[in-house]
C-alpha cells in the first residue's frame, strides 16, 4: 500500500511515468523480439509483407520515438482506475491483467494475437501467437516498472536509471535515422 505520506498521484506524473516506462519496454522488448524471432524474414514473407513495413524502413526506424505518445494515452486511461492499481498488494499484476485482456487479447479490431484476428485473419494462429513471445512481456515488464516506480518515488536512483534509459531509447533510433540520411 502506498503509506499516508505519499501524496496523491497526479495525472502528470502518471502521464511521465508511464511514458518513460512504456518507451523503454516497448524498445527493450522490440529489439529481443526482432533478433530472437527474425522480424526481418518474417517481414519479408507475402503474408506480412502486404501489411507490415520492413524492419529497415524509416517510419520503423522512428517509431520507438512516438512511443512517449503510447505512454500518455496509457496513462491517461488508467488514471480513472488508479487506485485499483497503485498502492495496493500486486496491484502489477491487476494491471498486467487489463493490459493482456484489452489490449492484446481482446481488442475491437482484429490485431494479430487476438482472438477477432485468429477468427477473421487468414494468418495462421501458431505465427499470431508468436507475438505473444513480444507482448505479454513487454506488459508484464510495463506494469511491473510503472507500478514500482509509483509506488516508491523515493528511489530516486530509480528514477535517475529509468530517465537515462528512456534517454538512450528515444536517442538510438535518432542516431540511426541521422546515419542514414547522411549515408552512413
Amino acid at each position: 500500500m502506498l503509506s499516508c505520506m505519499t501524496p496523491p498521484l497526479s495525472l502528470s506524473a502518471l502521464v511521465a511515468r508511464t511514458a518513460v516506462v512504456h518507451t523503454i519496454t516497448y524498445m527493450l522488448m522490440g529489439v529481443l523480439a526482432a533478433s530472437l524471432l527474425d522480424y526481418e524474414a518474417v517481414f519479408r514473407r507475402r503474408d506480412m509483407a502486404c501489411w507490415m513495413r520492413p524492419v529497415s524502413d524509416p517510419v520503423v526506424m522512428f517509431g520507438p520515438m512516438l512511443q512517449p505518445l503510447r505512454g500518455i494515452v496509457f496513462a491517461v486511461a488508467l488514471f480513472p482506475v488508479r487506485e485499483a492499481i497503485f498502492g495496493r498488494r500486486r496491484g502489477w499484476l491487476v494491471l498486467w491483467g487489463l493490459l493482456v485482456g484489452l489490449g492484446i487479447v481482446n481488442t475491437f479490431g482484429p490485431a494479430p494475437g487476438s482472438l477477432e484476428a485468429m477468427l477473421y485473419t487468414v494468418i495462421p494462429v501458431p505465427d499470431q501467437l508468436k507475438g505473444y513471445l513480444e507482448v505479454v512481456p513487454q506488459s508484464g515488464l510495463l506494469a511491473f516498472l510503472l507500478v514500482h516506480w509509483v509506488e516508491h518515488p523515493e528511489k530516486r536512483w530509480l528514477t535517475r536509471l529509468l530517465v537515462a534509459l528512456f534517454a538512450v531509447a528515444i536517442t538510438l533510433p535518432l542516431l540511426g535515422l541521422l546515419a542514414r540520411a547522411h549515408g552512413a
